[in-house]
C-alpha cells in the first residue's frame, strides 16, 4: 500500500515532461542529441525516456529531426509562443463546432487580453 501511496505522488502531471525536454532544447544553441538532452536535464531521466519523448515530439510535428552519424540530433520548429499558438489550432481544428469553441474563448478572455486581441485584429 506504502508503495502505491508513494507511486501516484512520484507521478509527474501530463505533458511535464515534454515541456521539460522541449524548454532544454529551446535553452540550447542548436540541435542536440537524445543524450545531450539527458545531460542538459541533469540525468534524473534516462536515456531512452529522452529518447521516447524526442520522438513523440517529433511524431507531434513539435521537433523537427536530422540523422547525424547513428543517432538523431532534436531541434524546436517553433518557439514556445509558437507551439502554443499551434496548439490551440489542433483544438479548433478538432472540433466540429469551431465556431462555437472560438466564441466561447473569446467571451471568456479578460479586458486585457479582449484589447490585446482587438488590436492584433486590426493590425493584421
Amino acid at each position: 500500500m506504502e508503495d502505491d501511496v508513494r507511486e501516484q505522488t512520484d507521478r509527474r502531471a501530463p505533458g511535464e515532461l515534454e515541456a521539460a525536454v522541449l524548454t532544454a532544447l529551446w535553452a540550447a544553441t542548436g540541435p542536440r542529441t537524445p543524450a545531450e538532452v539527458q545531460q542538459d536535464l541533469g540525468d534524473a531521466l534516462a536515456y531512452s525516456t529522452v529518447a521516447t519523448i524526442l520522438s513523440r515530439l517529433h511524431t507531434k510535428g513539435v521537433v523537427g529531426r536530422v540523422k547525424r552519424g547513428r543517432s538523431y540530433v532534436y531541434a524546436p520548429v517553433a518557439d514556445e509562443p509558437g507551439v502554443a499558438a499551434r496548439r490551440m489550432h489542433q483544438v479548433l481544428d478538432a472540433r466540429a463546432d469551431r465556431d462555437t469553441v472560438l466564441a466561447r474563448f473569446v467571451s471568456d478572455l479578460s479586458p486585457a487580453d479582449e484589447l490585446l486581441l482587438r488590436g492584433l485584429l486590426e493590425e493584421g
